[in-house]
C-alpha cells in the first residue's frame, strides 16, 4: 500500500503554504489561476486523497447523504441509483442506501436510522409516508423527492405526467384500432398508480370507448402480477386486442402469460408498458413503452440536494414522458 500524501507535502511540492492548498481544495482561496494551476498539477502527480473524516470534523457534517429507496434491486430504482452515484462523483459525499418497500413505517424506520446516522441530506424515491411526516423531516435536513409533489417543498420535488403518459400509451393503441383495451393497474393506494388510470380513462373517453371495469386488474408493480392478471384476463374469457400495464415489468410477466396461453405478440395482442427500462429494448418483441428518464432524475436530484448543502436555492429542471413505439404493438386485425 503506498503511503499516504499530506497535505503539507503537496504544498512544499507546490512551493505555496499549506493554507493555501487548504482554500483551494475548499473552493475558497482568491489565487491567481498560475498558483491554483501549479497546486493542481501537483495533486494530480502527487495522486492525493483529501481526508473526508477530518474535512467533515472540521465542517461539522458527516459528508453522507441518506438515500431511501423502495427496493434495492428494482430495475427501475436501480437506474435511480446510479444516476444518484453518477451525481455525487466528484464530490466528496457518499451515499447510504436503505429501501422502504411500499410500507410507511418501514420508510419511517429508514429515515429514523439514516438521520441518526447524521446524514447531512436525503434523497427520496418514491414514498407512502404521510406528507406531514415528509414535511417534518424536510425542516431537520436538506431533503429532494422524486415521485412525490408538496406544494411547500416543490422545488425540492421531481415527478413525471404519469396521467399524460398513460394517456400517450392508451392512444397509441387506439390509433392502432384497438378498442378492448385492458388495463395492468398498480397498487391503488401508489398515486403513480392512480395517475396512470387516470390517463387510461381520459384516452378511451376522448375516443368515446365505454369505459369497462372488467379489463382492470389490479397488480403490484413486478412480474408476477403483471402475469397473474393476464392469465386471469384470458382465463375469464374477457374479450381484448392490447393490454396497457401501469410498468414494464408488469409488462413482462403478461407477456409471458400470453405466451404460456398461445396467444402472440403483437400479432393476437398489443402490449405496452410504462418506464423504458434498460432491458425493455431486448424483449421479445422489443417493449413499446413510456419513457421517464430515472437515470437523469436520479442525477438532477442529487444535483439539487448538493446546491441545497452548498447553501444555494434548491432548483430542479423539468422533465417528460416519451412515447417509446416498438414492435410491441401493431395494428388490430379486422378479420
Amino acid at each position: 500500500m503506498k503511503p499516504t500524501v499530506t497535505l503539507t507535502q503537496v504544498a512544499r511540492a507546490a512551493g505555496v503554504s499549506a493554507s493555501t492548498v487548504s482554500r483551494i481544495l475548499n473552493g475558497s482561496a482568491n489565487v491567481s489561476a498560475e498558483k491554483r494551476e501549479a497546486v493542481e498539477r501537483t495533486l494530480a502527480r502527487l495522486n492525493y486523497r483529501p481526508n473526508v473524516l477530518a474535512r467533515g470534523l472540521a465542517s461539522g457534517r458527516t459528508m453522507s447523504i441518506g438515500v431511501l429507496t423502495q427496493d434495492i434491486s428494482s430495475p427501475f430504482y436501480g437506474e435511480a441509483l446510479r444516476g444518484i452515484e453518477q451525481g455525487l462523483k466528484g464530490s466528496s459525499y457518499l451515499p447510504l442506501f436503505m429501501s422502504g418497500h411500499w410500507h410507511a413505517e418501514e420508510e419511517t424506520e429508514a429515515i429514523d436510522l439514516l438521520l441518526a446516522r447524521k446524514v447531512d441530506a436525503l434523497l427520496i424515491l418514491g414514498s407512502v409516508m404521510p406528507d406531514e411526516q415528509l414535511r417534518e423531516v424536510a425542516c431537520r435536513v436538506p431533503l429532494v423527492a422524486l415521485g412525490r409533489f408538496l406544494p411547500e417543498l416543490a422545488g425540492q420535488c421531481l415527478r413525471v405526467d404519469n396521467r399524460q403518459g398513460a394517456y400517450l400509451a392508451t392512444r397509441h393503441l387506439i390509433e392502432m384500432g384497438h378498442r378492448s383495451i385492458a388495463h395492468i393497474a398498480g397498487l391503488a393506494s401508489h398515486r403513480d398508480a392512480q395517475d396512470r388510470l387516470s390517463g387510461y380513462r381520459a384516452a378511451l373517453e376522448e375516443a368515446g370507448i365505454g369505459f369497462d371495469p372488467g379489463l382492470v386488474l389490479e397488480g403490484d408493480f413486478l412480474e408476477h402480477s403483471g402475469f397473474l392478471a393476464t392469465t386471469r384476463l384470458v382465463e375469464g374469457r374477457q374479450l381484448f386486442t392490447a393490454i396497457f400495464a401501469a410498468n414494464d415489468q408488469m409488462a413482462y410477466g403478461a407477456r409471458l402469460a400470453l405466451h404460456r396461453k398461445g396467444l402472440r405478440v403483437p400479432e393476437d395482442i398489443s402490449l405496452v408498458g410504462f418506464d423504458d427500462l434498460a432491458g425493455s429494448m431486448y424483449t421479445s418483441p422489443p417493449l413499446t413503452t413510456v419513457r421517464q428518464p430515472i437515470h437523469d432524475m436520479g442525477f438532477a436530484a442529487t444535483q439539487c440536494v448538493l446546491r441545497m448543502l452548498a447553501g444555494q436555492a434548491p432548483s430542479l429542471p423539468p422533465f417528460q414522458v416519451e412515447l417509446i413505439i416498438r414492435e410491441s404493438t401493431a395494428r388490430r386485425r379486422t378479420s
